[in-house]
């Protein structure tokens, strides 16, 4: 099963954005990323076997504040 991930990063600048969608896209087991919502806040990651506690702690350390809006699984079609 693949796990559906949407994080909102504090990100503040298009530098911010391609640091942080840098971070994720280096993260084990992902295998699609993207920005959604109105301010282009939130990071929305697709992938197997991936650890959303290890992902945050990531950005955190190397973006800036970013919290789990959701987890949980996406069906295969």
């Amino acid at each position: 099963m693949k796990q559906k991930i949407v994080i909102k990063v504090q990100m503040n600048c298009q530098k911010c954005r391609t640091k942080a969608l840098k971070v994720v896209a280096s993260a084990n087991g992902v295998n699609f990323l993207g920005l959604e919502g109105d301010d282009k806040d939130k990071v929305v990651v697709i992938g197997d076997g991936m650890d959303a506690v290890k992902l945050i702690n990531c950005l955190r350390k190397k973006v800036g504040h970013s919290d789990i809006i959701s987890l949980g699984e996406v069906e295969a079609k």
